[in-house]
């Protein structure tokens, strides 16, 4: 979707520009006053064009953000009787996948004196801590003073620097 948004403003940036230089010059090769106008017309129009495209972008990564974070949300508050662990949660190294997706491998360690069941949201933030994603990993029975590993996927392609955080982890 970027790369489709990044193109149709390049290219509607050439043509603006392209015209705008074909339509204005004069025999002595400088551009006549109604070509200088088309040309800073054409330069506004690009510069308003590029900033709805980077609007529509940023706009477009917060509702899947916030659709996912819905989900992930939906999901936790179908747990009853769950008690905050997210100091039981553990993030390893980020990897991307060639499919784009990024996967990050979780370690649950029980601290509790009983066996539980963990329910753990991780969001993908971006750089300015903007969620990008949001997912829930389910983890099996651990015993108590036990250890188990998972892994959280992000659900589409993520570019640039995303760092994933432990937003919720419930031990039930």
């Amino acid at each position: 979707m970027k790369r489709s948004m990044r193109a149709a403003a390049g290219w509607a940036a050439a043509v603006l520009l392209g015209g705008a230089a074909l339509a204005g010059c004069s025999s002595d090769g400088s551009p006549s006053p109604a070509a200088s106008s088309a040309l800073e017309g054409a330069k506004s129009a690009v510069a308003s064009a590029a900033s709805s495209v980077t609007a529509a972008a940023g706009s477009a990564a917060a509702s899947l953000g916030a659709s996912a974070q819905a989900a992930a949300s939906s999901a936790l508050a179908g747990v009853k009787g769950g008690l905050d662990a997210k100091d039981d949660v553990e993030l390893g190294t980020v990897t991307t996948g060639s499919d784009g997706k990024l996967s990050v491998p979780l370690t649950v360690t029980n601290h509790g004196s009983q066996s539980g069941k963990y329910t753990i949201q991780v969001n993908f933030d971006d750089g300015s801590g903007n969620l990008l994603d949001a997912v829930v990993v389910n983890v099996p029975e651990v015993a108590a003073g036990a250890s188990a590993q998972a892994t959280a996927e992000s659900n589409r392609s993520l570019e640039g620097d995303v760092t994933p955080v432990v937003a919720n982890a419930l031990r039930y």
